[in-house]
């Protein structure tokens, strides 16, 4: 399992919009320059965002996207099913019931009662990053980088030329 680099995208500019003021947005074009990143790519992230109700849009000449929840309703789960979609990670094919020593018309109830134990392992573990992910939010992330991580310079200088980008 992999995941697309749009999910890396997404929370990394999500994470400049945490500190957002209310009424305020920022624009595609400002975070895919910010970033370095391609700015279509990234509307494509945006538009997959705004979907599942994480970022909204913000009309107007100054308008552009804000978050729609609190950086403490947005989980990092939040932001992988946006972008990559709700369907398991694991597909089983129920390879299993083509073995060619088994009677196809006469399935032993091990192979059509009993679910696959490589299937149940496999989403036992998508489970526990599910959990994992959802205990991380946005406002995690902001914190931990912000006020632990980066120098107040850094910290700064960073939500001023947002500021200064949207004038």
């Amino acid at each position: 399992m992999k995941f697309s680099v749009g999910v890396e995208y997404a929370l990394h500019c999500l994470l400049y919009m945490v500190n957002l003021e209310e009424g305020k947005s920022v624009g595609i074009r400002d975070l895919a320059t910010f970033q370095g990143i391609s700015e279509t790519y990234l509307s494509k992230v945006y538009a997959k965002l705004s979907k599942s109700g994480i970022i909204k849009s913000i009309p107007g000449v100054k308008g552009g996207y804000a978050l729609a929840r609190s950086a403490e309703d947005i989980t990092f789960w939040d932001v992988v099913e946006a972008i990559e979609g709700s369907e398991s990670f694991f597909q089983c094919a129920e390879i299993r019931q083509n073995n060619i020593l088994l009677d196809k018309e006469n399935l032993p109830d091990t192979h059509t009662k009993c679910p696959c134990l490589i299937k149940v392992v496999m989403l036992e573990a998508e489970n526990e990053m599910k959990k994992y992910l959802s205990k991380k939010t946005l406002a995690w992330l902001y914190d931990d980088v912000y006020n632990k991580k980066l120098p107040k310079e850094v910290k700064e200088s960073t939500i001023e030329w947002f500021n200064n980008s949207r004038k």
